[in-house]
This record gives structure tokens, sequence and C-alpha cells, in this order.
């Protein structure tokens, strides 16, 4: 019985130390950039999209499509960074483990 509470109180110290990260990565940012950096994204670390930046040289009325693409590879490596970010910072805490049903796929 005493081995059952350790276990929970190492559970639950996860559970706060998991919530404290999740909290954090709302507050860590990365940028992605396309198009040489003519357009440029910035994501939390809750995959949210915070601003999209697009420089004049990039728009061009007579090729709209070029513009569409490049915010779209920059939103989505910017994406891609910040489930890198939230994946490490995660991986701090569960030391690796690899437990169903944890979010970021631990």
């Amino acid at each position: 019985m005493l081995q059952m509470n350790k276990m929970m109180k190492q559970f639950q110290k996860l559970q706060q130390d998991m919530a404290r990260v999740q909290e954090e990565l709302s507050t860590k940012t990365v940028e992605a950039t396309a198009g040489g950096g003519v357009v440029s994204v910035v994501v939390n670390g809750k995959q949210e999209v915070m601003s999209i930046r697009i420089e004049k040289t990039a728009v061009d009325p007579e090729d709209v499509e070029m513009l569409q693409d490049l915010v779209l590879a920059a939103v989505n490596e910017g994406l891609r960074k910040s489930q890198e970010l939230a994946t490490n910072e995660m991986s701090k805490v569960t030391s690796g483990l690899n437990v169903p049903g944890l979010p970021f796929g631990f």
C-alpha cells in the first residue's frame, strides 16, 4: 500500500508539472519564414498563430497564388516548429515516458 501511495504522489506531481509546462508553452514562440523571409509567421507553443508578417514585395496582384503558397508554407513550418517545441518541453517533464493518452504523444 505504501508503494501505491508513492506512485500516486509521483503521478500527481507529473500532472502538476505537465500543467505548468502547458501554461508556459502559451508564452513561448517560434518563428518560421518562407520565400526568403518575405513571409514570416510566429506561433506559440500551443500551436496558435500569433502573427503573420508579409513584406510588400511579396504582394503581386497578378500572382495571388504565390502569396497564398508562401503563407501556407510559413504557417505549416511554424506549426511544425511549435509542435517540436511542445514535445521537447513535455519530454523534460515526462523524462521520455510514452504513456498513452498524455498530450503530445507521451
